[in-house]
This record gives C-alpha cells, structure tokens and sequence, in this order.
C-alpha cells in the first residue's frame, strides 16, 4: 500500500447519499481492503472536520495541517482497527485527530520546558563552575583571604549563596534587593574571587 497524498488543501465537505454514519464506515471499511478511491471520498467528508478540530487545539493553522495529514496517514494505514460495534466512524476519526493534536500540544510544552530549563542552567553555569573549582582545589583559608578583598555586598550574597545554601531568590529577599542585582553583585564577585585565586576560568 502506497502512503496518501500529502494535505495541500481543506476541501469543503461534500454531502454524501444515504445514511452518513453507514457511508463513512463502508468507507473506511473499503479503506481498510486499499481502495484509494474510497480514501479519496473519505478525506473529502472529514478534511475540514478534522482540521477544524486540530486548529482549535493547537491554534496554529501549519501545525493543524501537519496533524491532519498525519490522520489521514494513519486512517489510511489502520482503517481495519475501526470497530463500528463501539461508535461511528466519525467518531472514530474525531477521536484520533483529538489524541494527535493533544500529543502535538504536549511535545510543544515539553520542549519549551526543556529550553527554559536549559536556559536557567547555562545563565548560571559560568558562577556555579567557578565555586565548583575553589571548593574542589582551594584550601579554606585562601578562600577567606580573597573574600575579604570583595566589598561587604558581594561578600554578603556569595556567602550566603554557596556557604549557606540559599538559593538566588532567597538571598535577593534576604538582602531586599531584585534578584537581577543579586545575580550580577556574585558575578563580579566571583570574577574577582578567581582572580585572586588564580583559579582558570
């Protein structure tokens, strides 16, 4: 069996004779045995059916698109899987294109989730890793020492970032200053502590 033209176009939805519900399943039953002519006939009846549900979940038209063509494609490759004994083949249809667009809507969070995530760490990645190579190769009175080098304010947040375990929120809270301030005051900070230290960026 050869795949389905790719959706180019919503066509309008035909009205079809007889009984709908009986039409579209001998449809996909005939779709199931490979007739392309009833694949035709049943991509004209749901085209704009199953867009328009796509669309209203992702509220993007490309993205609609891309969902109902991979719903054709799979009606085209498992039309033998509709049961007409546990609903209609529009109802059938429906409830595939509604699992593809919520699927499509997941995979778009989770990625923008994963960029936020990997966006905070590499913000930060450049601190962290300085505090990482003083602790791991510097002894504790060489860090005193070039702390006391810093002003008060960024000694105040680097302590209690890294000696006290608050997180970067917490110390802008605790000292009453935005945490964009917070997080620029421990960067300077750490410039001048891993000079001091001659630790290698």
């Amino acid at each position: 069996m050869t795949e389905p033209h790719h959706l180019r176009a919503v066509p309008r939805e035909p009205a079809a004779p007889g009984d709908a519900a009986t039409v579209a399943a001998e449809l996909l039953r005939a779709t199931a045995r490979g007739d392309k002519t009833a694949f035709e006939r049943l991509f004209n009846t749901f085209a704009a059916r199953v867009y328009g549900l796509a669309h209203r979940i992702i509220r993007d038209p490309g993205l609609a698109e891309e969902v109902a063509q991979e719903v054709f494609t799979e009606i085209w490759q498992r039309a033998s899987r509709f049961d007409p004994s546990r609903g209609t083949a529009a109802g059938w249809i429906l409830q595939l294109t509604h699992g593809r667009a919520v699927d499509r809507v997941r995979s778009l969070q989770a990625a923008r989730d994963r960029e936020q995530k990997v966006h905070a760490r590499s913000t930060e990645r450049e601190v962290d890793t300085v505090v990482e190579q003083v602790e791991s190769s510097l002894e504790r009175a060489a860090v005193r020492r070039c702390l006391a080098t810093l002003t008060e304010i960024q000694q105040e947040s680097i302590q209690l970032a890294y000696f006290s375990g608050y997180t970067y929120p917490e110390v802008a809270r605790l000292l009453s200053v935005p945490l964009g301030t917070v997080k620029t005051r421990m960067r300077d900070g750490l410039i001048r502590l891993r000079d001091c230290l001659r630790v290698t960026a």
